[in-house]
Protein backbone atom coordinates (compact mmCIF):
# COMPACT_ATOMS: atom_id res chain seq x y z
CA UNK A 1 0.00 0.00 0.00
CA UNK A 2 2.59 2.51 0.83
CA UNK A 3 3.96 1.63 -2.58
CA UNK A 4 1.12 2.71 -4.28
CA UNK A 5 0.63 5.82 -2.59
CA UNK A 6 4.19 6.49 -3.14
CA UNK A 7 4.22 5.76 -6.96
CA UNK A 8 0.76 8.11 -7.25
CA UNK A 9 2.40 11.04 -5.21
CA UNK A 10 5.10 11.08 -8.18
CA UNK A 11 2.99 10.37 -10.53
CA UNK A 12 1.09 13.50 -9.55
CA UNK A 13 4.21 15.63 -9.08
CA UNK A 14 5.37 14.83 -12.76
CA UNK A 15 2.04 15.73 -14.20
CA UNK A 16 2.55 19.12 -12.11
CA UNK A 17 6.19 19.91 -13.24
CA UNK A 18 4.91 18.80 -16.95
CA UNK A 19 6.40 21.24 -19.71
CA UNK A 20 3.47 23.77 -20.39
CA UNK A 21 2.41 23.71 -24.09
CA UNK A 22 1.84 27.00 -26.30
CA UNK A 23 -1.86 25.83 -25.72
CA UNK A 24 -1.43 26.33 -21.95
CA UNK A 25 0.53 29.53 -21.16
CA UNK A 26 -2.07 31.68 -20.05
CA UNK A 27 -0.59 35.69 -21.18
CA UNK A 28 -1.66 38.04 -18.35
CA UNK A 29 -4.98 39.77 -20.52
CA UNK A 30 -4.01 43.62 -21.92
CA UNK A 31 -7.66 44.69 -21.02
CA UNK A 32 -6.25 45.23 -17.21
CA UNK A 33 -3.16 47.58 -18.39
CA UNK A 34 -6.59 49.48 -20.51
CA UNK A 35 -8.31 49.46 -17.02
CA UNK A 36 -5.65 50.91 -14.79
CA UNK A 37 -3.48 53.68 -17.03
CA UNK A 38 -7.01 55.45 -17.78
CA UNK A 39 -8.45 55.86 -14.28
CA UNK A 40 -4.70 57.36 -12.73
CA UNK A 41 -5.07 60.16 -15.61
CA UNK A 42 -8.23 60.56 -15.09
CA UNK A 43 -8.05 61.18 -11.19
CA UNK A 44 -4.73 63.59 -12.21
CA UNK A 45 -7.08 65.37 -14.90
CA UNK A 46 -10.02 65.84 -12.25
CA UNK A 47 -7.25 67.18 -9.77
CA UNK A 48 -5.69 69.74 -12.43
CA UNK A 49 -9.29 71.06 -13.13
CA UNK A 50 -10.50 71.43 -9.76
CA UNK A 51 -7.14 73.51 -8.99
CA UNK A 52 -8.14 75.34 -12.42
CA UNK A 53 -11.81 76.15 -10.70
CA UNK A 54 -10.75 76.68 -7.68
CA UNK A 55 -8.68 79.78 -8.86
CA UNK A 56 -11.07 80.58 -11.19
CA UNK A 57 -13.28 81.07 -8.14
CA UNK A 58 -10.35 82.80 -5.95
CA UNK A 59 -9.87 84.87 -8.88
CA UNK A 60 -13.60 86.13 -9.25
CA UNK A 61 -13.03 87.13 -5.35
CA UNK A 62 -13.77 90.58 -5.42
CA UNK A 63 -12.50 92.70 -2.70
CA UNK A 64 -14.71 95.60 -2.23
CA UNK A 65 -13.49 99.24 -2.60
CA UNK A 66 -13.25 101.91 0.37
CA UNK A 67 -15.83 103.62 -1.45
CA UNK A 68 -18.35 100.42 -1.63
CA UNK A 69 -18.02 100.04 1.97
CA UNK A 70 -18.15 103.87 3.10
CA UNK A 71 -21.30 103.43 0.97
CA UNK A 72 -22.35 100.36 2.99
CA UNK A 73 -21.59 101.80 6.44
CA UNK A 74 -23.37 104.88 5.72
CA UNK A 75 -26.56 103.26 4.83
CA UNK A 76 -26.62 100.93 7.55
CA UNK A 77 -25.92 104.55 10.01
CA UNK A 78 -28.59 105.96 8.30
CA UNK A 79 -30.94 103.09 9.46
CA UNK A 80 -30.21 103.18 12.74
CA UNK A 81 -30.60 107.25 12.53
CA UNK A 82 -33.82 106.37 11.15
CA UNK A 83 -34.93 103.99 13.72
CA UNK A 84 -33.61 106.18 16.51
CA UNK A 85 -35.79 109.08 15.26
CA UNK A 86 -38.83 106.89 14.86
CA UNK A 87 -38.08 105.62 18.42
CA UNK A 88 -37.28 109.68 20.15
CA UNK A 89 -34.50 108.37 21.25
CA UNK A 90 -32.58 111.80 20.48
CA UNK A 91 -34.82 113.33 23.37
CA UNK A 92 -33.50 111.99 26.54
CA UNK A 93 -35.99 110.36 28.64
CA UNK A 94 -37.49 111.84 31.77
CA UNK A 95 -35.81 110.24 34.94
CA UNK A 96 -38.32 107.69 36.58
CA UNK A 97 -38.13 107.22 40.06
CA UNK A 98 -37.21 104.06 41.14
CA UNK A 99 -39.49 102.36 43.63
CA UNK A 100 -36.88 101.30 46.53
CA UNK A 101 -37.59 97.32 47.33
CA UNK A 102 -38.36 96.15 51.21
CA UNK A 103 -35.59 96.16 53.12
CA UNK A 104 -34.79 92.85 54.67
CA UNK A 105 -34.70 93.23 58.73
CA UNK A 106 -31.52 91.35 59.96
CA UNK A 107 -31.38 88.07 61.59
CA UNK A 108 -31.14 89.61 64.98
CA UNK A 109 -34.75 91.36 64.74
CA UNK A 110 -36.13 88.05 63.05
CA UNK A 111 -34.74 86.02 65.89
CA UNK A 112 -36.51 88.57 68.42
CA UNK A 113 -39.80 88.51 66.11
CA UNK A 114 -39.53 84.32 66.63
CA UNK A 115 -38.97 84.83 70.56
CA UNK A 116 -42.06 86.92 70.64
CA UNK A 117 -44.33 84.57 69.28
CA UNK A 118 -42.86 81.84 71.29
CA UNK A 119 -44.19 84.08 74.27
CA UNK A 120 -47.02 84.64 72.85
CA UNK A 121 -48.17 80.42 72.35
CA UNK A 122 -47.21 80.23 75.95
CA UNK A 123 -49.23 83.01 76.93
CA UNK A 124 -52.45 80.54 75.37
CA UNK A 125 -54.62 78.95 77.64
CA UNK A 126 -53.96 75.37 78.24
CA UNK A 127 -57.33 74.40 76.43
CA UNK A 128 -56.50 75.71 73.23
CA UNK A 129 -52.79 73.92 73.43
CA UNK A 130 -54.62 70.79 74.16
CA UNK A 131 -56.51 70.78 70.92
CA UNK A 132 -53.57 72.10 68.93
CA UNK A 133 -51.88 69.04 70.05
CA UNK A 134 -54.67 66.63 69.55
CA UNK A 135 -54.80 67.83 65.69
CA UNK A 136 -50.97 67.81 65.32
CA UNK A 137 -50.92 63.96 67.02
CA UNK A 138 -54.03 62.68 64.95
CA UNK A 139 -53.92 58.89 64.54
CA UNK A 140 -52.55 58.06 60.94
CA UNK A 141 -55.99 56.16 59.89
CA UNK A 142 -57.87 58.74 59.81
CA UNK A 143 -55.53 60.40 57.50
CA UNK A 144 -54.96 58.11 55.32
CA UNK A 145 -58.86 57.66 55.22
CA UNK A 146 -59.12 61.21 54.03
CA UNK A 147 -56.39 60.53 51.37
CA UNK A 148 -57.72 57.63 50.10
CA UNK A 149 -61.38 59.99 49.60
CA UNK A 150 -59.52 63.01 48.71
CA UNK A 151 -58.15 60.52 45.48
CA UNK A 152 -61.99 58.99 44.88
CA UNK A 153 -63.43 61.93 44.44
CA UNK A 154 -60.52 63.83 42.04
CA UNK A 155 -60.73 60.40 40.27
CA UNK A 156 -64.16 60.90 39.58
CA UNK A 157 -64.34 64.65 38.52
CA UNK A 158 -61.47 63.73 36.23
CA UNK A 159 -64.04 62.08 34.02
CA UNK A 160 -67.16 63.84 34.36
CA UNK A 161 -66.01 67.28 35.01
CA UNK A 162 -68.72 69.41 33.62
CA UNK A 163 -68.64 72.14 31.12
CA UNK A 164 -69.88 74.51 34.09
CA UNK A 165 -67.19 73.84 35.89
CA UNK A 166 -64.73 74.47 33.59
CA UNK A 167 -66.36 77.37 33.26
CA UNK A 168 -66.16 78.11 36.48
CA UNK A 169 -62.21 77.79 36.98
CA UNK A 170 -61.84 80.48 34.06
CA UNK A 171 -61.22 83.71 35.64
CA UNK A 172 -63.06 86.28 33.63
CA UNK A 173 -60.61 88.98 32.44
CA UNK A 174 -63.38 90.96 30.16
CA UNK A 175 -63.47 94.69 31.42
CA UNK A 176 -66.80 96.25 32.73
CA UNK A 177 -68.97 98.25 30.12
CA UNK A 178 -68.62 101.22 31.26
CA UNK A 179 -64.62 100.98 31.28
CA UNK A 180 -62.80 102.23 28.01
CA UNK A 181 -59.67 100.63 26.87
CA UNK A 182 -57.10 103.23 26.58
CA UNK A 183 -54.95 102.61 23.38
CA UNK A 184 -51.03 103.43 23.14
CA UNK A 185 -50.82 106.53 20.46
CA UNK A 186 -48.22 105.90 17.65
CA UNK A 187 -45.06 108.64 18.62
CA UNK A 188 -44.18 110.98 15.56
CA UNK A 189 -40.57 110.96 14.38
CA UNK A 190 -38.26 113.00 16.21
CA UNK A 191 -37.35 116.14 14.02
CA UNK A 192 -33.58 116.99 14.83
CA UNK A 193 -31.24 119.30 12.93
CA UNK A 194 -27.54 119.70 13.52
CA UNK A 195 -25.34 122.68 12.44
CA UNK A 196 -28.53 123.78 10.22
CA UNK A 197 -29.25 121.00 8.62
CA UNK A 198 -31.83 118.59 9.15
CA UNK A 199 -30.90 114.70 9.61
CA UNK A 200 -32.00 112.35 6.81
CA UNK A 201 -33.75 114.96 4.92
CA UNK A 202 -31.51 115.48 2.14
CA UNK A 203 -27.87 114.79 0.73
CA UNK A 204 -25.99 117.61 3.14
CA UNK A 205 -26.64 115.29 6.11
CA UNK A 206 -25.01 112.49 4.42
CA UNK A 207 -22.23 114.55 4.64
CA UNK A 208 -22.15 115.27 8.25
CA UNK A 209 -23.02 111.85 8.99
CA UNK A 210 -19.71 110.29 7.23
CA UNK A 211 -17.63 112.86 9.56
CA UNK A 212 -19.02 110.58 12.40
CA UNK A 213 -18.30 107.39 11.13
CA UNK A 214 -15.05 108.39 9.97
CA UNK A 215 -14.39 109.98 13.51
CA UNK A 216 -15.05 106.73 14.90
CA UNK A 217 -13.29 104.27 11.79
CA UNK A 218 -16.56 103.36 10.23
CA UNK A 219 -17.87 101.51 13.83
CA UNK A 220 -21.66 102.07 12.97
CA UNK A 221 -23.10 101.99 16.49
CA UNK A 222 -20.35 103.73 18.34
CA UNK A 223 -21.14 106.64 15.78
CA UNK A 224 -24.55 106.70 16.59
CA UNK A 225 -23.29 106.65 20.08
CA UNK A 226 -21.57 110.02 19.20
CA UNK A 227 -24.27 111.12 17.63
CA UNK A 228 -26.54 111.24 20.02
CA UNK A 229 -24.03 112.69 22.12
CA UNK A 230 -23.33 115.62 20.44
CA UNK A 231 -27.20 116.28 19.59
CA UNK A 232 -27.81 115.93 23.42
CA UNK A 233 -24.68 118.58 24.18
CA UNK A 234 -25.92 120.91 21.57
CA UNK A 235 -29.35 121.08 23.45
CA UNK A 236 -27.66 121.68 27.01
CA UNK A 237 -25.62 124.52 25.96
CA UNK A 238 -28.87 126.15 23.81
CA UNK A 239 -26.81 126.17 20.24
CA UNK A 240 -29.18 127.94 18.99
CA UNK A 241 -29.47 130.81 21.74
CA UNK A 242 -25.45 131.00 21.44
CA UNK A 243 -25.67 131.45 18.06
CA UNK A 244 -27.77 134.47 18.05
CA UNK A 245 -26.69 136.32 21.51
CA UNK A 246 -24.66 139.11 20.85
CA UNK A 247 -21.05 139.86 21.11
CA UNK A 248 -19.94 140.76 24.85
CA UNK A 249 -17.54 143.47 25.73
CA UNK A 250 -14.43 141.34 25.58
CA UNK A 251 -15.43 140.19 22.10
CA UNK A 252 -13.09 143.18 20.33
CA UNK A 253 -10.50 141.37 22.40
CA UNK A 254 -11.46 137.42 21.88
CA UNK A 255 -11.00 138.32 17.74
CA UNK A 256 -7.18 138.72 18.03
CA UNK A 257 -6.69 135.77 19.18
CA UNK A 258 -8.84 133.49 16.94
CA UNK A 259 -9.87 134.69 13.85
CA UNK A 260 -11.12 133.03 9.85
CA UNK A 261 -9.32 134.88 7.27
CA UNK A 262 -8.63 133.54 3.40
CA UNK A 263 -8.56 130.24 2.29
CA UNK A 264 -6.00 127.55 1.54
CA UNK A 265 -4.84 126.31 -2.55
CA UNK A 266 -7.14 123.79 -2.19
CA UNK A 267 -10.29 126.20 -0.71
CA UNK A 268 -10.48 125.24 3.04
CA UNK A 269 -11.00 128.46 5.02
CA UNK A 270 -8.52 128.93 7.25
CA UNK A 271 -9.09 129.65 11.11
CA UNK A 272 -6.10 131.15 13.21
CA UNK A 273 -5.20 131.01 16.88
CA UNK A 274 -2.63 132.73 18.84
CA UNK A 275 -2.40 130.88 22.02
CA UNK A 276 0.41 133.89 23.20
CA UNK A 277 -3.15 135.64 23.90
CA UNK A 278 -3.61 133.22 26.59
CA UNK A 279 -1.05 135.22 29.13
CA UNK A 280 -3.48 138.14 29.06
CA UNK A 281 -3.93 138.24 32.73
CA UNK A 282 -7.22 140.63 32.15
CA UNK A 283 -8.52 137.95 30.04
CA UNK A 284 -8.07 135.07 31.50
CA UNK A 285 -7.84 135.84 35.35
CA UNK A 286 -10.36 133.31 36.61
CA UNK A 287 -12.73 130.65 35.33
CA UNK A 288 -15.50 133.17 34.62
CA UNK A 289 -13.42 134.52 31.94
CA UNK A 290 -12.20 131.40 30.30
CA UNK A 291 -15.74 130.33 30.20
CA UNK A 292 -16.73 132.97 28.64
CA UNK A 293 -14.32 132.51 25.65
CA UNK A 294 -15.14 128.77 25.56
CA UNK A 295 -18.62 130.06 24.91
CA UNK A 296 -17.54 132.91 22.20
CA UNK A 297 -15.28 130.30 20.98
CA UNK A 298 -18.08 127.92 19.95
CA UNK A 299 -20.85 130.78 18.56
CA UNK A 300 -17.53 131.28 16.49
CA UNK A 301 -17.02 127.43 15.18
CA UNK A 302 -20.65 127.06 14.80
CA UNK A 303 -21.02 130.40 12.99
CA UNK A 304 -18.42 129.22 11.00
CA UNK A 305 -19.60 125.59 10.41
CA UNK A 306 -23.20 126.33 9.26
CA UNK A 307 -21.71 128.63 6.44
CA UNK A 308 -19.70 125.54 4.98
CA UNK A 309 -21.14 123.73 2.01
CA UNK A 310 -22.67 120.34 2.67
CA UNK A 311 -24.41 119.59 -0.59
CA UNK A 312 -22.09 117.25 -1.86
CA UNK A 313 -18.78 115.17 -0.42
CA UNK A 314 -16.92 117.61 -2.96
CA UNK A 315 -17.70 120.27 -1.40
CA UNK A 316 -14.72 121.83 1.05
CA UNK A 317 -17.14 121.24 4.44
CA UNK A 318 -13.81 121.28 6.50
CA UNK A 319 -11.04 123.98 7.60
CA UNK A 320 -7.36 124.26 8.18
CA UNK A 321 -6.65 125.63 11.96
CA UNK A 322 -3.39 127.49 12.29
CA UNK A 323 -2.56 127.71 15.90
CA UNK A 324 0.61 130.07 16.66
CA UNK A 325 2.79 129.23 19.60
CA UNK A 326 4.75 132.22 20.01
CA UNK A 327 5.22 133.64 23.85
CA UNK A 328 2.53 130.88 24.68
CA UNK A 329 1.80 129.77 28.29
CA UNK A 330 5.04 127.79 29.91
CA UNK A 331 4.48 124.04 31.24
CA UNK A 332 3.87 125.49 34.67
CA UNK A 333 0.92 126.89 33.75
CA UNK A 334 -1.10 123.40 34.07
CA UNK A 335 -4.66 124.43 35.20
CA UNK A 336 -4.55 127.00 31.67
CA UNK A 337 -3.48 123.78 29.79
CA UNK A 338 -5.98 121.53 31.42
CA UNK A 339 -8.69 124.18 30.73
CA UNK A 340 -6.97 124.37 26.43
CA UNK A 341 -7.19 120.27 26.54
CA UNK A 342 -10.63 120.37 27.78
CA UNK A 343 -12.12 122.82 25.55
CA UNK A 344 -9.90 120.57 22.18
CA UNK A 345 -11.78 117.80 23.61
CA UNK A 346 -14.66 119.07 23.13
CA UNK A 347 -14.09 120.28 20.20
CA UNK A 348 -13.39 117.18 19.11
CA UNK A 349 -16.14 115.35 20.55
CA UNK A 350 -18.92 117.48 18.79
CA UNK A 351 -17.27 118.99 15.76
CA UNK A 352 -15.76 115.56 14.09
CA UNK A 353 -13.71 115.63 11.08
CA UNK A 354 -13.99 119.62 10.60
CA UNK A 355 -9.71 119.44 10.73
CA UNK A 356 -8.38 119.09 7.15
CA UNK A 357 -5.02 120.21 8.63
CA UNK A 358 -3.73 121.54 11.79
CA UNK A 359 -0.57 123.47 11.17
CA UNK A 360 1.13 124.27 14.65
CA UNK A 361 3.85 127.58 13.98
CA UNK A 362 6.43 129.11 16.00
CA UNK A 363 6.70 125.77 18.30
CA UNK A 364 9.03 126.53 21.12
CA UNK A 365 11.89 124.22 21.87
CA UNK A 366 9.91 122.52 24.93
CA UNK A 367 6.90 122.03 23.31
CA UNK A 368 8.16 119.40 21.00
CA UNK A 369 9.63 116.66 23.30
CA UNK A 370 6.57 117.68 25.40
CA UNK A 371 4.42 116.86 22.32
CA UNK A 372 6.35 113.88 22.10
CA UNK A 373 6.72 112.22 25.53
CA UNK A 374 3.24 113.12 26.69
CA UNK A 375 1.13 113.97 23.76
CA UNK A 376 -0.44 116.82 22.10
CA UNK A 377 -3.67 118.91 22.94
CA UNK A 378 -4.99 117.27 20.38
CA UNK A 379 -6.35 113.82 21.31
CA UNK A 380 -7.80 112.59 18.10
CA UNK A 381 -5.48 110.34 16.35
CA UNK A 382 -6.81 110.71 13.33
CA UNK A 383 -6.40 114.89 13.76
CA UNK A 384 -3.33 113.85 15.21
CA UNK A 385 -1.82 112.62 11.47
CA UNK A 386 -3.51 115.35 10.01
CA UNK A 387 -0.44 118.16 11.96
CA UNK A 388 2.47 119.62 11.29
CA UNK A 389 4.65 121.22 13.53
CA UNK A 390 7.43 124.14 12.43
CA UNK A 391 9.72 126.21 14.97
CA UNK A 392 9.80 129.83 14.22
CA UNK A 393 12.63 129.64 11.51
CA UNK A 394 10.34 127.22 9.21
CA UNK A 395 6.92 128.67 10.29
CA UNK A 396 6.53 130.80 6.39
CA UNK A 397 7.46 127.87 4.39
CA UNK A 398 4.77 125.44 6.10
CA UNK A 399 2.43 127.74 5.64
CA UNK A 400 2.92 128.84 1.89
CA UNK A 401 3.14 125.00 1.55
CA UNK A 402 -0.37 124.54 1.57
CA UNK A 403 -1.93 128.36 2.00
CA UNK A 404 -0.71 131.14 -0.66
CA UNK A 405 0.69 134.64 0.80
CA UNK A 406 -1.73 136.40 -0.89
CA UNK A 407 -4.29 134.91 1.56
CA UNK A 408 -2.18 134.48 4.48
CA UNK A 409 -2.56 137.95 6.95
CA UNK A 410 0.58 139.85 7.45
CA UNK A 411 0.94 139.04 11.26
CA UNK A 412 2.01 135.53 9.64
CA UNK A 413 4.48 136.48 7.31
CA UNK A 414 1.66 136.94 4.36
CA UNK A 415 0.16 140.26 2.01
CA UNK A 416 -2.89 141.86 2.97
CA UNK A 417 -2.19 145.22 2.75
CA UNK A 418 -5.29 147.98 2.11
CA UNK A 419 -4.33 148.95 -1.09
CA UNK A 420 -6.05 148.14 -4.71
CA UNK A 421 -4.70 144.36 -4.88
CA UNK A 422 -7.10 141.84 -3.64
CA UNK A 423 -6.34 138.24 -2.28
CA UNK A 424 -6.92 136.96 -6.24
CA UNK A 425 -3.75 138.79 -7.42
CA UNK A 426 -1.24 136.30 -7.73
CA UNK A 427 1.87 136.33 -5.64
CA UNK A 428 5.52 135.61 -6.54
CA UNK A 429 7.83 134.06 -5.13
CA UNK A 430 11.77 134.50 -5.59
CA UNK A 431 15.20 133.45 -3.75
CA UNK A 432 17.68 135.98 -3.07
CA UNK A 433 21.13 133.89 -2.78
CA UNK A 434 23.62 134.96 -0.35
CA UNK A 435 26.06 137.54 -0.55
CA UNK A 436 23.52 138.98 -4.28
CA UNK A 437 21.69 140.98 -5.50
CA UNK A 438 18.06 140.03 -6.91
CA UNK A 439 15.99 142.41 -9.19
CA UNK A 440 12.54 142.89 -10.10
CA UNK A 441 10.65 144.07 -12.89
CA UNK A 442 7.08 145.20 -12.82
CA UNK A 443 6.70 146.43 -16.63
CA UNK A 444 3.86 149.39 -17.69
CA UNK A 445 3.12 149.30 -21.11
CA UNK A 446 0.69 153.14 -20.83
CA UNK A 447 -0.35 155.95 -18.54
CA UNK A 448 -1.23 154.24 -15.30
CA UNK A 449 -1.17 153.70 -11.69
CA UNK A 450 1.51 150.87 -10.67
CA UNK A 451 1.18 149.74 -7.33
CA UNK A 452 3.04 146.50 -5.39
CA UNK A 453 3.61 144.62 -2.31
CA UNK A 454 6.59 143.12 -0.96
CA UNK A 455 8.15 141.38 2.03
CA UNK A 456 11.44 139.81 2.35
CA UNK A 457 11.29 137.09 5.12
CA UNK A 458 13.82 137.66 7.56
CA UNK A 459 14.53 141.02 6.33
CA UNK A 460 18.17 142.52 7.27
CA UNK A 461 18.59 143.72 3.49
CA UNK A 462 18.26 146.25 1.34
CA UNK A 463 15.65 147.74 -0.72
CA UNK A 464 15.21 150.05 -3.52
CA UNK A 465 13.46 151.28 -6.68
CA UNK A 466 12.93 153.39 -9.37
CA UNK A 467 11.06 153.68 -12.76
CA UNK A 468 12.99 153.26 -16.36
CA UNK A 469 11.32 154.76 -19.53
CA UNK A 470 11.79 152.73 -22.34
CA UNK A 471 11.67 156.00 -24.67
CA UNK A 472 15.09 157.18 -26.02
CA UNK A 473 16.29 160.30 -23.72
CA UNK A 474 13.83 160.28 -20.73
CA UNK A 475 15.47 159.92 -17.18
CA UNK A 476 14.76 157.45 -14.85
CA UNK A 477 13.09 158.70 -11.52
CA UNK A 478 13.40 157.09 -8.06
CA UNK A 479 10.61 156.10 -6.51
CA UNK A 480 12.48 154.94 -3.34
CA UNK A 481 15.76 155.12 -2.28
CA UNK A 482 17.84 152.49 -1.06
CA UNK A 483 17.08 152.01 2.36
CA UNK A 484 18.11 148.83 5.25
CA UNK A 485 15.14 146.21 6.09
CA UNK A 486 15.51 145.70 9.41
CA UNK A 487 13.83 142.81 11.03
CA UNK A 488 12.07 145.70 13.62
CA UNK A 489 10.51 147.13 10.41
CA UNK A 490 7.39 146.83 8.98
CA UNK A 491 7.24 143.93 7.20
CA UNK A 492 5.53 144.14 4.36
CA UNK A 493 6.27 147.03 1.78
CA UNK A 494 3.54 149.03 -0.17
CA UNK A 495 4.30 151.47 -2.85
CA UNK A 496 2.46 153.11 -5.79
CA UNK A 497 3.99 155.06 -8.78
CA UNK A 498 1.72 157.02 -11.19
CA UNK A 499 3.48 156.01 -14.66
CA UNK A 500 3.19 158.58 -17.71
CA UNK A 501 4.84 156.48 -19.64
CA UNK A 502 5.91 153.31 -21.22
CA UNK A 503 8.47 151.51 -18.96
CA UNK A 504 8.83 149.71 -16.00
CA UNK A 505 9.52 149.91 -12.19
CA UNK A 506 12.94 148.01 -11.39
CA UNK A 507 13.21 146.67 -7.58
CA UNK A 508 16.90 145.91 -6.18
CA UNK A 509 17.29 143.91 -3.06
CA UNK A 510 20.43 143.30 -1.90
CA UNK A 511 21.48 140.39 0.34
CA UNK A 512 24.53 140.75 2.30
CA UNK A 513 24.01 138.21 4.78
CA UNK A 514 25.00 134.19 4.55
CA UNK A 515 21.91 133.08 4.59
CA UNK A 516 19.17 133.29 1.54
CA UNK A 517 16.39 135.34 1.64
CA UNK A 518 12.63 134.57 0.02
CA UNK A 519 10.53 137.57 -1.49
CA UNK A 520 7.51 137.86 -2.04
CA UNK A 521 5.93 139.92 -4.01
CA UNK A 522 2.36 141.24 -6.05
CA UNK A 523 2.08 144.01 -8.25
CA UNK A 524 -1.26 145.37 -10.31
CA UNK A 525 -1.80 148.13 -12.61
CA UNK A 526 -5.34 151.03 -12.36
CA UNK A 527 -5.71 153.12 -16.07
CA UNK A 528 -5.60 156.49 -15.01
CA UNK A 529 -9.21 157.05 -16.01
CA UNK A 530 -10.33 154.55 -13.46
CA UNK A 531 -8.65 156.72 -10.88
Amino acid sequence: MAQEEAQKSADVVVTTEKPMTDKEVTVPSPVLEKEVTPTVASEEKAESEKEEEETVVAEKVIVPSPEELEKKALAEFKELVREALNKREFTSPVPVKEEKPEEKKPAEETKGEDKTEEKKEEEKPEAIKLEAKTDAVAPAETKSEEKEAVSDTVAEEDGTKTVEAIEESIVSVTPPENTVVSEAEPMEPEEVSIYGVPLLQDERSDVILLKFLRARDFKVKEALTMLKNTVQWRKEIKIDELVEAEAGEEASEFEKMVFAHGVDKEGHVVIYSSYGEFQNKELFSDKEKLNKFLNWRIQLQEKCVRALDFSSPDAKSSFVFVSDFRNAPGLGKRALWQFIRRAVKQFEDNYPEFATRELFINVPWWYIPYYKTFGSIITSPRTRSKMVLAGPSKSADAIFKYISPEQVPVKYGGLSKDIPISTEDTVTEAIVKPAAKYTIDLPASDACMLSWELRVLGADVSYGAQFEPTTEGSYAVIVSKNRRIEPTDEPVITESFKVGEPGKIVITIDNQTSKKKKVLYRFKTLPISDL
